[in-house]
């Protein structure tokens, strides 16, 4: 059997589905996943593997994830590397997805993961000219239908009554609806409280590994909770939506003036921004992978790194800075900057003990050039000890 005529075999077992942006450009295919409809922004992912620590991290709430990779669902599913309790994707899209997986670790298909949740997808498009869409047009709202929502309304326009991401508070719809805690590997000699904001299983994983007790708390957790752990630091995670909506930016500034040592990711290095009286913008289509070149600035070492944020913090790229809050914070520089498009990786404070990076050092699925920044914070939570 040649290819075109597997590929031929494979579309008729599957039902009709169409992708729909809101600017009305549509692809047409088979449905992958649940069928239905399901709406979010459209953004794309550069990664080559790792696809089930991208569908279980909270990050990607309410968007459609297209796979540049054309060949996905290889290794199929397991039950040790899921990221968070489900799949928190809106959509997927993939080009060709596996016919069976083939890994000694897989227990299940990935379109049975994708089924039994309820998320709908679509397979068969040109995900390349997709990409290319979104790389020159930006991250826009989308939807997939199929099945009978294929014949319901005018497509384009439930696209664009689709809510947008700006302005979107969502680290409340991720977030654990109770604290628990992640014990220290061997001898404990720190206390954390880690903010879960949209927080994946790895990040208090590598802390614990490095002797950390993790409390890890939900989104809207008081200053006097964490005061009452009397931790050696604060981290805040990840996170999906707007960190312009973010309320914790308050906990945050309270967390800064009581030199509390402080670690913040992703998301949480948006809102270390913000704390600090920076400003935050929507990237055009975001950085989404884990190929992105990233140089420390601090060793002039460039770290391949696994990114997912759409937006980015607004701060000078070159000297030290007095943070636009003013002198309680002291002086802050940019510590990380993306060598793609010099876009802010990270942020350093000189005057207090608190630093953050735009992307995940905790990476399970790699790559783990960054795992040292959890060294980094360990270091500075012991030199914080030793000063007191």
């Amino acid at each position: 059997m040649n290819q075109q005529t597997a590929q031929d075999l494979f579309a008729l077992d599957r039902s009709p589905a169409t992708l729909v942006l809101e600017d009305g450009t549509t692809f047409t295919g088979q449905a992958y996943g649940a069928s239905g409809v399901t709406f979010g922004e459209a953004v794309f992912s550069t990664g080559m593997t790792g696809y089930q620590e991208t569908l279980t991290d909270p990050s990607y709430h309410r968007q459609v994830v297209v796979m540049t990779a054309p060949h996905v669902g290889n290794t199929g599913v397991n039950d040790e590397d899921g990221e968070s309790r489900r799949i928190w994707v809106s959509g997927y899209v993939v080009r060709d997805p596996a016919l069976r997986p083939s890994n000694w670790r897989s227990v299940r298909t990935l379109e049975d993961d994708l089924r039994d949740q309820g998320v709908v997808g679509i397979c068969g498009i040109d995900t390349r000219a997709l990409t290319r869409h979104l790389r020159e047009r930006g991250a826009m709202r989308v939807g997939i239908f199929s099945g009978d929502a294929l014949t319901t309304g005018d497509l384009v326009a439930r696209v664009q009554d689709a809510p947008r991401m700006d302005g979107a508070e969502l680290a409340s719809e991720v977030t654990t609806p109770t604290a628990y805690v992640v014990p220290a590997v061997g001898e404990k000699r720190f206390t954390v409280a880690a903010i879960d904001l949209g927080i994946k299983a790895a990040t208090p994983a590598s802390l614990a590994a490095r002797g950390v007790e993790v409390h890890v708390l939900p989104a809207d957790t008081t200053y006097a909770q964490i005061e009452a752990l009397a931790p050696d630091g604060v981290f805040f995670s990840n996170g999906p939506g707007d960190p312009a909506t973010a309320p914790q930016v308050t906990l945050l500034r309270e967390v800064l003036l009581a030199r509390i040592p402080f670690f913040g990711i992703c998301f949480g290095n948006q809102l270390l921004g913000r704390a600090l009286g920076f400003g935050t913008y929507k990237l055009k289509y975001g950085h989404r992978g884990i190929n992105q070149p990233v140089l420390d600035r601090s060793t002039s070492k460039v770290e391949i790194t696994a990114h997912n944020h759409g937006f980015a913090v607004d701060a000078p790229l070159d000297g030290d800075v007095l943070a636009p809050e003013g002198a309680p914070y002291g002086r802050v520089r940019v510590s990380h900057v993306c060598l793609n498009d010099d876009v802010v990786e990270g942020l350093e404070c000189l005057d207090l003990p608190a630093f953050s990076v735009q992307y995940h050092p905790e990476s399970a699925a790699g790559p783990h050039d960054a795992a040292y920044l959890f060294d980094r914070f360990t270091d500075l939570m012991a030199s914080n000890k030793e000063n007191k």
